[in-house]
């Protein structure tokens, strides 16, 4: 059996060495948040980059169900951190819990002119698959 896709290694290690020595750029793309039910019938598509002030529902975890704005995106841990989403330390001084992105369904979208674009490019790719399928 041969490998589908030849720039992503099978092993292990390599696969966890360019995970973890991903450039910001590949970051990004990795942290992908899906969709909920209504915005994934609305734009069709299913996951999308996380950006700040999207707003978020954490689907995993002990703070499962709360919905929250993403307040940072901190590409070097992969983690979002979420508007009232904290812990308090021992000194009394509040610290914000990060969340993985995988983690979290976005509920509301951040729209401008470049995240237009790249809903309708993804949902052309998807057009284009279904036809595909059709014939």
């Amino acid at each position: 059996m041969t490998k589908i896709n030849s720039s992503l290694h099978s092993s292990r290690r390599k696969s966890r060495k360019s995970h973890f020595s991903a450039p910001s750029s590949v970051r990004r793309v990795i942290m992908s948040a899906p969709l909920n039910k209504e915005l994934r019938e609305k734009y069709n598509v299913r996951s999308i980059p996380i950006r700040k002030d999207d707003e978020v529902m954490i689907t995993r975890g002990s703070n499962k169900g709360r919905e929250a704005k993403v307040t940072s995106v901190y590409r070097l841990k992969y983690l979002v951190h979420l508007e009232r989403v904290s812990r308090e330390k021992s000194n009394g001084q509040s610290v914000p819990i990060g969340i993985h992105p995988s983690k979290c369904v976005i509920t509301k979208l951040k729209l401008d002119k470049d995240r237009e674009s790249i809903l309708e490019r993804i949902k052309k790719g998807r057009d284009v698959k279904a036809k595909g399928k059709e014939t």
